[in-house]
């Protein structure tokens, strides 16, 4: 086996075993900031949800000194949207921000929402004269009797309006407290109130952008809560991944709508429809497609009807080998010809991308069996009297290999959308679509043959060989996996910037490419603990006033300049270094002995 790899390709590859770990060393995806290399995607279980909820109710509670079912409103409205509702309150003032959400809070309003126990007091509702104990007053001011007010949220609750149900006044648009729907209506129908409950500790997941359920099937009873942009792929703690965005597959580097229109044309009978149409003809009487199974052009329907193969015209049975009785079609009809033309092309082309999405499909598909292959052979070999000891270079290959045969699988069906006629007909030039064809092309077929040579390698039997072989293997894989690895890179960046540019780029975003692969989630009470010992080093330090705090303390109206306030970006330093508290992302084409010197 070579040790050295074609000149053309010595862009990626080292020649020897030195190099290759003084490339891994100097590879600059390690030396990111630690806000680019921390876990940003969260589990909310179902015993965590109401922590998840209770985190955000909590910051815009302390923040604005308001109840927590008007922090509620204001989150809801705002489809809990955190740093949306900060900036509206910076740019807006409090008292915008709570028209907004239909909020109306009385200043000098006495805390017993009850009229006077005493009186007796008209209800405007159902003209009743009740006892002022009977009465209840909303935020907006308006006193209706409890019957009247329960009736009401039992009606809006049962209509699936649980999380904003709205004052029962003329063109009166406040938001009822949640408490009162809650004590109201649990004193006649107990759970019709769980339900009201359940529908706001759900509101968390289905008013927020940034957090959604996992599509598994059957269901995992999982959320996910994205941090920073909800423009992603995750993996949940059950092990499926996903789209984050249109909560399909993972399928970068296509984009959520090239990927819906590719999956429902993989799955209807679209193409069905073609084949029939390129190899069949319709009967003349029956209408249903028949196929030409022989040479004679004289064909002959289930139904008993002949007809003329060449034109699709009705004819009688007799005929000889060079004509048909009373028949002549000799007439060119242009559009029917043109029309047949084109299906057989768009469907050829269907074939072609869809042949090697499939087949690049099945392959991750049967590569997936080499995981158990690999721990078989790395376990074997440990215990072999070899020079070399550590073989994390195998396993981290073959999650290069993973994550490297994903994207070719996905650029297909990218590369069909892009340079046919469905998405940018108007938008590129046939000279210009050609020089873009030709570039993403050629870049493909460079990670194509890598990806075939690193699966290839991965395939040798190692554990059987000698130590000089097994040697030579190791530096082909590692370089291999560099190689995939910023051809993958190199793709996306064509994609993103010579490809689609200012192709409707707002309308096809892609993934962004992750050299470690897809983030999984890590467990939301796990991150809580790790945010509360960050709070607790930060406030044994000075961390200076934060410029977001002041200007939301201009708006608030608050002089208190003295409160500081802990940046979410600081982490504690652990030897010199920072870590993330929960996991230690590293490159996977790092060995073992390029991680210890770390």
């Amino acid at each position: 086996m070579d040790d050295n790899l074609s000149g053309e390709e010595d862009g990626y590859y080292y020649s020897s075993d030195q190099e290759s770990l003084n490339g891994l060393d100097n590879d600059q995806s390690l030396l990111q900031p630690l806000s680019s290399r921390t876990n940003t995607v969260k589990v909310i279980t179902k015993e965590s949800l109401l922590a998840a909820q209770r985190e955000d109710l909590r910051r815009v509670m302390e923040l604005l000194s308001v109840k927590e079912h008007h922090a509620r409103t204001l989150l809801i409205h705002y489809r809990w949207d955190v740093e949306k509702l900060f900036a509206v309150l910076v740019e807006k003032g409090k008292d915008s921000l709570f028209s907004g959400a239909g909020l109306k809070v009385l200043e000098n309003q006495p805390c017993d929402a009850s009229v006077s126990r005493s009186s007796i007091v008209s209800c405007d509702i159902c003209i009743e004269d009740v006892p002022g104990y009977q009465m209840t007053r909303m935020d907006c001011g308006h006193s209706f009797c409890n019957t009247c007010w329960a009736g009401h949220f039992t009606v809006k609750i049962n209509e699936g309006q649980s999380k904003r149900i709205i004052c029962m006044a003329h063109k009166c648009n406040a938001i009822c407290d949640e408490d009162v729907v809650r004590t109201l209506v649990s004193k006649s129908q107990p759970d019709l109130a769980e339900k009201f409950d359940r529908f706001l500790l759900e509101s968390y997941i289905e008013d927020n952008k940034m957090v959604k359920w996992c599509p598994s099937t059957p269901h995992c009873g999982n959320a996910i809560r994205v941090e920073d942009d909800e423009l992603c792929e995750v993996e949940c703690s059950c092990g499926l991944q996903f789209c984050f965005s249109c909560s399909s597959q993972a399928h970068s580097p296509c984009s959520c709508v090239m990927w819906e229109l590719w999956r429902k044309k993989c799955y209807d009978e679209s193409e069905t429809v073609n084949w029939i149409t390129v190899h069949t003809k319709p009967c003349p009487k029956c209408n249903k497609p028949v196929e030409k199974n022989g040479g004679c052009n004289l064909v002959t329907c289930l139904c008993r009807q002949s007809f003329c193969w060449l034109c699709g015209g009705a004819t009688g049975r007799d005929h000889t080998w060079s004509r048909i009785s009373g028949h002549s079609c000799g007439r060119f009809q242009e559009d029917k010809e043109k029309q047949m033309e084109r299906a057989k092309r768009d469907l050829e082309r269907y074939m072609h991308y869809h042949n090697r999405y499939k087949a690049h499909t099945d392959s991750s598909k049967l590569e997936a069996e080499l995981s158990y292959s690999i721990r078989k052979k790395v376990s074997f070999s440990e215990k072999r009297e070899l020079q070399l000891k550590d073989f994390s270079w195998a396993t981290n290959g073959l999650h290069r290999l993973f994550r490297s045969r994903r994207v070719i699988s996905y650029s297909y069906p990218f590369a069909f959308y892009m340079f046919g006629d469905e998405l940018f007909k108007d938008e590129m030039s046939t000279e210009e679509r050609e020089i873009k064809q030709n570039l993403f092309e050629d870049q493909q077929q460079q990670l194509e043959a890598n990806v075939e040579k690193l699966s290839k390698f991965l395939e040798e039997p190692f554990d059987q060989f000698a130590d000089d072989k097994v040697m030579q293997i190791r530096i082909q894989v590692i370089n291999l996996s560099v190689a995939v690895d910023t051809l993958c890179k190199k793709m996306y960046e064509c994609i993103e910037n010579d490809l689609l540019g200012s192709l409707q780029l707002g309308i096809h975003n892609i993934t962004p490419y992750r050299s470690n692969g897809i983030e999984r989630a890590s467990d939301f009470y796990s991150s809580q603990n790790s945010k509360e010992a960050v709070g607790e080093i930060c406030q044994s330090s000075d961390c200076g006033t934060s410029g977001w705090t002041s200007r939301l303390d201009q708006a608030l109206g608050s002089g208190n300049s003295e409160d500081t306030s802990c940046s979410s970006n600081k982490r504690a330093r652990i030897d010199g270094s920072y870590r993330n508290s929960q996991t230690t992302l590293l490159d996977l084409n790092m060995p073992a002995e390029a991680i210890e010197r770390k």
